[in-house]
């Protein structure tokens, strides 16, 4: 028997919206419930492989149900602003995908998708309705079944006959006659007051229809007569209310709805311009490809080859650079080549014909002239890369940190994923490094023009081209270590494990594996009778939040959040540090990220220099194996003194803030001053510690609630202390209210730079 699959998109898009999170392109277009109801459209599609498929929506205006009850879906809040829009995004979606959708005035979604079912069941086809509402299950017979979203729209219930009896007593074409006892709030369809679902599911059970039921009152007792009797009329129209409508006059051939591949090259537009790159992956069929073939690269074998490039460069003076490279241990890479394009063409010079002395040295001189204007992706690793040739190479445009800056949010920078988002094309990660770097040229002119569009000019390429110089370097210099001191740390540490390992089998009275949650949560909470704090699926949860809760409640405790702290100290710190050093110069080499934080943040990964602990004397021992790099050097350590507080008297221009900071004043103190009116002198260490929660609260945006959780005060005191603070430095206020407003205004903000 074929299969139809019959979706309600009012349904099923509300459900996408409110189940994700926001989600918006970088134009601002709101994207959300589209991008969850093809997910779920696209796993039915996979499973169930349907011959005919279609989509109903609700047309806007009033209903026939509306006309006869006029407060039907009166209490329904409006469509968010948000989602509103969404609804055309996926009609324009659907037309591409060749996925026939119909809106009936006077009808409502279901009331077509009724009408369809029986069309189909009277071709001998069975219906699939895909809805997250139950009133849809009046529609279920041996030729249709509905699958119900349960959670989201990630999971769905499918039920047939069977299902609808086990779940509710009754057959499916009685769905309408408990609706019409038990009503349906978010419809408004009142049903009859006192009667939920439980009591009417029995009265159907007992009567069959609500007609029998209003007849036989008299076998009732109680307010539920009393009830039946006074909303006889209710309880009919709300039946009717609840009917879905099978014979909705449509516009109908069933070749129409069949189902068919989609128009691709629309399909992958559409979804380029929402942003929704792995839907393109996922819809795109094994030999579809819009992507530009390049010119073969040109291998560069000779010194004659070589020539007619050096002339070429030399005439455009414009270049992009892509090295083949991969990493072969902490600092140096295995060099296949490299790969440069100049206009429409691309060339590969191999490292064997680097050997040339003369090509490399006109290779050299190319790569680090200034006059000549090269594009690369990632020119901090460029730098480090071909600086194994001894090559000083910096380049003028890097598309990976320009792609960043244009959109700090994005997962990945990789060349493939830009030349789709900003040229429109499909370029396979595994292509040709030399078709690549002649996207290089097309992505720098769009790139560039909406740097300057968005006055980034001088945060390019004043900031960020420049340290992305730095990091390289940094990376390459490398910190030494002293890797003795850490040997002798990881035996410090361990046996300090030793002893604790045997101070907690003696409090807990038996052996085990300290390290197992599970074994730990037995010992704890059966073993020794520790009140259950929390649980999780596996068992008894022993994070450090509820070790630190039970910490009063047994010795053994403190003992084990110390091993943990010294478990750590060895495992990630000791150990794990000197995994990590360079067995020649005795340093570590870690990554300086530039392109992973979405507030411009730097961070320190393989391993995370910026995470080393300090403020316990284990953690100061740590710290103390970095040092200089010989004699004659110093290992210095900087940090600005309130930088984000400095920053926000610049930008809100508060004089109250910049006078103190003019002043050479403690911030916090004068804080604590005025907010607390007391004198300088009179304010308290625990006043000082309270004015600085509110002070770097306010840069962050703290609330009421989150500076009383932080305090440990009434949400009350919290609000006053903030009221007070924003009386006293009226232009930080005024700076934030008109950034909000600002933002609401345009949908973004602006940084300094």
């Amino acid at each position: 028997m074929k299969k139809m699959m019959l979706i309600d998109g009012n349904s099923l898009l509300h459900r996408a919206f409110h189940a994700l999170p926001p989600l918006r392109t970088s134009k601002g277009v709101h994207t959300n419930a589209v991008y969850g109801f093809l997910n779920m459209l696209f796993r039915i599609l996979q499973e169930e492989k349907p011959d005919y498929i279609t989509v109903a929506f609700d047309k806007k205006g009033p209903t026939f149900r509306h006309s006869e009850y006029a407060a039907y879906k009166a209490t329904r809040p409006k469509t968010p602003d948000e989602l509103i829009g969404q609804f055309d995004v996926l009609k324009d979606i659907l037309k591409a995908l060749r996925i026939k959708f119909f809106e009936i005035g006077g009808f409502e979604a279901d009331d077509i998708l009724g009408t369809l079912s029986k069309k189909g069941e009277g071709a001998g086809i069975f219906s699939v309705i895909v809805t997250g509402d139950k009133d849809a299950l009046q529609l279920v017979s041996s030729n249709t079944s509905v699958m119900l979203t349960k959670k989201g729209i990630s999971d769905l219930e499918v039920y047939d006959p069977a299902k609808v009896k086990a779940r509710y007593g009754i057959s499916p074409e009685r769905i309408v006659d408990m609706k019409g006892l038990m009503g349906d709030k978010s419809d408004n369809i009142p049903g009859v007051p006192g009667i939920g679902e439980k009591t009417a599911a029995k009265l159907i059970q007992e009567f069959d229809t609500v007609e029998n039921v209003l007849k036989n009152t008299d076998n009732l007792k109680g307010k539920l007569r009393e009830n039946l009797e006074k909303y006889d009329e209710q309880a009919k129209i709300s039946k009717h209310l609840a009917t879905i409508v099978t014979d909705v006059s449509l516009d109908f051939r069933l070749e129409d709805i069949a189902y068919r591949e989609p128009d691709y090259d629309t399909l992958v537009t559409l979804f380029r311009e929402l942003e929704f790159y792995s839907l393109i992956e996922r819809v795109k069929p094994a030999d579809y490809s819009d992507e530009t073939a390049a010119e073969k690269t040109l291998k560069i074998d000779s010194t004659d080859d070589f020539q007619k490039l050096l002339h070429e460069i030399t005439t455009e003076k414009h270049i992009a650079v892509i090295a083949d490279a991969k990493p072969r241990d902490l600092k140096s890479f295995n060099i296949n080549g490299i790969y440069l394009s100049v206009k429409d063409k691309s060339y590969f010079i191999g490292s064997s014909i680097l050997k040339d002395k003369c090509i490399f040295t006109e290779l050299k001189s190319i790569l680090e002239d200034n006059s000549i204007y090269k594009i690369t992706h990632d020119g901090k690793l460029m730098r480090n890369v071909l600086r194994q040739f001894d090559i000083d190479f910096v380049s003028q445009f890097d598309v990976m940190l320009a792609a960043y800056l244009l959109q700090p949010s994005q997962p990945r920078y990789d060349i493939s994923t830009l030349v789709t988002e900003y040229l429109g094309k499909n370029l396979s990660e595994t292509a040709d490094l030399g078709n690549k770097s002649l996207y290089l040229h097309n992505l720098r002119d769009i790139m560039d023009d909406r740097i300057h569009d968005y006055e980034m000019q001088s945060l390019f390429y004043d900031v960020e081209m420049p340290l992305s110089v730095v990091l390289a370097d940094m990376e390459h210099s490398g910190i030494k270590v002293n890797p003795d001191k850490l040997k002798e740390l990881g035996a410090n540490f361990g046996n300090k494990l030793i002893g604790l390992t045997e101070d907690i089998y003696k409090q807990a009275g038996t052996e085990f594996n300290i390290n197992s949650p599970k074994q730990l949560g037995e010992v704890l909470f059966e073993k020794l009778s520790l009140p259950v704090i929390k649980k999780t699926k596996t068992g008894y949860s022993t994070d450090a939040e509820v070790l630190e809760k039970l910490r009063p409640s047994h010795p053994i405790v403190e003992s084990i959040l110390e091993y943990r702290f010294l478990m750590k100290m060895k495992s990630t710190y000791a150990d794990g540090l000197l995994a990590l050093v360079d067995n020649d110069t005795e340093k570590i080499y870690t990554s300086f990220n530039q392109t992973v934080t979405s507030t411009g943040r730097i961070s320190s990964t393989e391993p995370n220099l910026q995470n080393i602990p300090v403020k316990t004397e284990e953690g100061r021992h740590i710290r103390g194996v970095f040092t200089a790099d010989g004699l004659g050097h110093v290992l210095l350590s900087g940090d600005y003194s309130q930088i984000e507080l400095r920053v926000l008297a610049h930008i809100s221009g508060d004089k109250a803030l910049i006078d103190a900071f003019t002043n050479g004043e403690d911030i916090h103190t004068r804080t604590a001053s005025e907010v607390f009116e007391v004198s300088r002198e009179d304010v308290t260490p625990l006043l000082r510690d309270r004015a600085k929660a509110v002070n770097f609260g306010i840069v962050y945006g703290i609330s009421d609630y989150g500076l009383a959780q932080g305090l440990g005060i009434s949400n009350q005191e919290a609000k006053e202390y903030i009221e007070a603070y924003f009386n006293r430095y009226p232009g930080v206020r005024d700076y934030v209210r008109e950034t909000i407003r600002a933002a609401k205004l345009s949908g973004y903000v602006t940084t300094l730079l």
